[in-house]
């Protein structure tokens, strides 16, 4: 177990997701966006936040991983069983996963890793209200997004989800707060070619927009 001693949320990465319906070259998370892989980006914008963080990475991206976080923070899921058969590894198995391998946590924060676009500030805001809630989730213009945030009660559930609904069903059987921000990166996630480039769409007109915003557009005092 990774021993966690802070009283803060800890942010669960999901990076153990095999990406199949990605037709692209190579894996999802190792495409570019602007200067970073859409996986180095998720990762900087979770460091950011200051909260304690663990991935849960497949074989195949634990490398590019320990590159960014160290080992001990990186829990590998396994690809093949004793007789070699594939294992699997869906959302709800990485979260089991990577909770069970932090239960001192006071919380947890689900993040996937191929949602490069959502912002610090919107991780941040689902941490605080975590404390007053059991279940809080990040949504935007009405629609529930990401991160996730459970709190240590569910700690038996969260170590009991298994295939992809993630944590569907914790969310219907409890108490959850959704939190509206002003972040249409906490619904942005990368599953197609065509998502790729509506990430990259998007970033480049953000980026234009705050170009002309620090280049002296605005009203004077």
């Amino acid at each position: 177990m990774v021993t966690r001693t802070n009283d803060r949320p800890l942010v669960l990465v999901l990076a153990a997701g095999r990406g199949t319906r990605f037709r692209g070259k190579g894996h999802k998370l190792e495409q570019s966006l602007g200067a970073d892989t859409v996986l180095e980006r998720t990762l900087a914008t979770v460091m950011a936040t200051g909260l304690p963080m663990v991935v849960v990475s497949s074989a195949q991206l634990a490398p590019a991983v320990r590159r960014l976080v160290a080992s001990r923070d990186v829990v590998v899921m396994p690809e093949h069983d004793a007789r070699g058969r594939p294992e699997p590894l869906g959302m709800g198995h990485s979260i089991a996963a990577g909770v069970a391998a932090t239960g001192d946590a006071s919380g947890w924060l689900i993040v996937p890793a191929d949602m490069p676009l959502l912002q610090p500030h919107s991780i941040l805001a689902v941490a605080a209200a975590l404390g007053q809630n059991p279940v809080v989730y990040a949504q935007y213009r009405g629609q529930r997004g990401h991160p996730v945030g459970f709190n240590a009660e569910l700690f038996s559930e969260l170590v009991g989800l298994q295939g992809d609904e993630g944590a569907r069903r914790i969310l219907a059987r409890y108490p959850s707060l959704g939190l509206e921000l002003d972040d249409p990166g906490v619904l942005m996630d990368l599953d197609t070619t065509e998502d790729l480039e509506r990430l990259r769409s998007h970033q480049n007109s953000t980026a234009e927009l705050d170009s002309g915003l620090g280049t002296g557009g605005g009203a004077g005092a």
